[in-house]
């Protein structure tokens, strides 16, 4: 059989380097480019969205959008695009969009060089209502912490598939998605004598100080079918909190840390950020500012706050004249101008940390509260502004959604219990991890009235996912009663708890 007759019958792909002219013929048979992990979704608003890809080499981006799954009559969008210098990721901004619709779209990758197309990866989103629909969507947190990874053994990130049985409009990250202080061991030993096994890649055998690190930390968890499964078919917001820089960092901070060769978090953050913006779905500014509404309709806003940038240094977190501590002057500002002139039945904040539970870093504080039963101080005062200020401005129907302290909980902040009276009752709730050691419960701090109506947390602390307690929550807004209903969920997505909340009249 001659040359010829191989490449007529297709045979010479696996052979070329064997025969004479090889160059030649591997470049006639040149591979088709590839999408390397999936594809995702995220900020789906009324009229745009953001589809993300990763090519496995340089390759333009091309998207199609349909009403229909056969893509019949679909609308071509051009993507950018993928080179190294993001890391082969990039975003298509889809916009001029029919709202409160079911869309599907699909990705392929062109080559650069020769046009070869790649194989299509599909998905799905749904894109915000301008009038008043049901609206559902999950929360959670905290992905592959404390030393707890992808487990084969247990089918991996198996919390991704029942918040997808839940078939939710869109996924509500309040930030930890990656821990790029905390390097996997291939097993660990657990209480019961059993071994967990950790799929290890090479950058998450260290901590992350590189932008090459940072960004291998949001590759290890698109490796998991489950997670990739979630975001083919649900859009995310996303927001950040320590662990994708470090634990517990601020801004300024120099660390004392030996397995950190650059010390200066700053430097770490901006590497960390750089990746954050590569890998997720996220419709950034040119500034990079990580807070900003969105609107759901006329029953929903949603307001992603952004706890770690402006943060101020830990320590005792009692000021009595503190005047911003978590947000900054100019994120809260912003807060109370957005939340006053919001329309929408409910304002859903997304906060990174806890209003009202003592988060210790240390001897040191990491959240608003300080265990002071008292007056505002430190940045309980930032928050107690903020109150305040909705209260005297009739901002009615706040609820907070929170994750962090790696337990689920919800608390009902009463001012007549409160130290700090001057706001309007509200509820929080908190519901994590993802995937990652369990902990918990913190301790409540009574300056703004918190009471506990439910919480489940570990048997012991750094309980791994093979053991349970991880946990999601559920919110989901009726269009005909506007009763907002919140259901925390175990990792099997049993409910644990449900609370039904009727609205307030302006």
């Amino acid at each position: 059989m001659d040359r010829r007759t191989l490449l007529r019958g297709g045979l010479l792909t696996g052979a070329a380097v064997a025969l004479p002219g090889a160059a030649s013929a591997s470049a006639l048979v040149r591979p088709r480019p590839g999408l390397t992990h999936g594809v995702q979704s995220g900020e789906a608003t009324a009229h745009g969205a953001v589809v993300w890809a990763r090519a496995d080499r340089p390759a333009r981006m091309l998207v199609e959008v349909s009403r229909r799954p056969d893509f019949r009559n679909a609308r071509h969008v051009r993507g950018p695009v993928l080179t190294p210098r993001t890391d082969l990721t990039g975003r298509a901004f889809l916009r001029g969009l029919p709202s409160g619709e079911e869309l599907h779209y699909r990705v392929r990758l062109a080559d650069l060089d020769r046009g070869l197309l790649s194989a299509p990866a599909a998905g799905r989103l749904r894109t915000a209502p301008r009038t008043a629909r049901d609206v559902s969507f999950v929360w959670s947190g905290d992905l592959a912490g404390q030393g707890w990874g992808i487990n084969p053994d247990i089918g991996g990130y198996r919390i991704f598939s029942a918040m997808n049985d839940l078939d939710p409009d869109f996924f509500l990250c309040s930030g930890d998605l990656v821990y790029s202080d905390g390097p996997l061991d291939e097993t660990v030993k657990l209480p019961d004598g059993r071994t967990w096994r950790n799929i290890v890649t090479p950058e998450k055998s260290n901590v992350a100080q590189t932008l090459a690190e940072y960004r291998g930390q949001f590759r290890y968890n698109l490796q998991d079918r489950n997670f990739q499964a979630f975001n083919a078919r649900t859009p995310m917001l996303y927001q950040w909190d320590d662990h994708e820089v470090l634990n517990n960092w601020y801004p300024g901070e120099i660390l004392d840390l030996p397995q950190y060769t650059e010390k200066r978090v700053d430097v770490l953050a901006e590497r960390a950020r750089q990746a954050m913006f590569e890998y997720t779905p996220t419709a950034a500014p040119r500034s990079g500012r990580i807070y900003r509404k969105i609107s759901y309709g006329p029953l929903l806003d949603v307001f992603m706050l952004d706890m770690r940038t402006y943060k101020d240094p830990n320590g005792p977190n009692n000021s009595p004249t503190s005047e911003s501590g978590l947000l900054g002057r100019t994120q809260s500002a912003w807060l109370e101008h957005e939340l006053r002139r919001s329309k929408a039945t409910w304002k859903v904040i997304a906060n990174d940390l806890p209003l009202g539970l003592v988060v210790p870093d240390g001897t040191a504080q990491e959240a608003a509260a300080q265990g002071d039963p008292g007056a505002p101080l430190g940045r309980e005062r930032e928050i107690a502004e903020i109150l305040s200020y909705a209260k005297h401005h009739r901002v009615r129907n706040m609820v907070w959604l929170t994750a962090d302290v790696h337990y689920t909980a919800a608390h009902y902040y009463d001012p007549s219990k409160a130290s700090f009276k001057d706001f309007d009752p509200f509820w929080e709730f908190v519901s994590g991890p993802l995937n990652a050691g369990a902990f918990g419960p913190n301790p409540l701090d009574a300056t703004f009235g918190p009471q506990l109506k439910f919480h489940q947390a570990p048997p012991h602390a750094n309980t791994s996912p093979a053991e349970g307690s991880q946990f999601f929550g559920q919110v989901q807004i009726d269009a005909e009663s506007r009763t907002l209903t919140v259901r925390l969920r175990d990792q099997d997505g049993t409910v644990l708890y449900t609370k039904a909340l009727t609205p307030a009249t302006p």
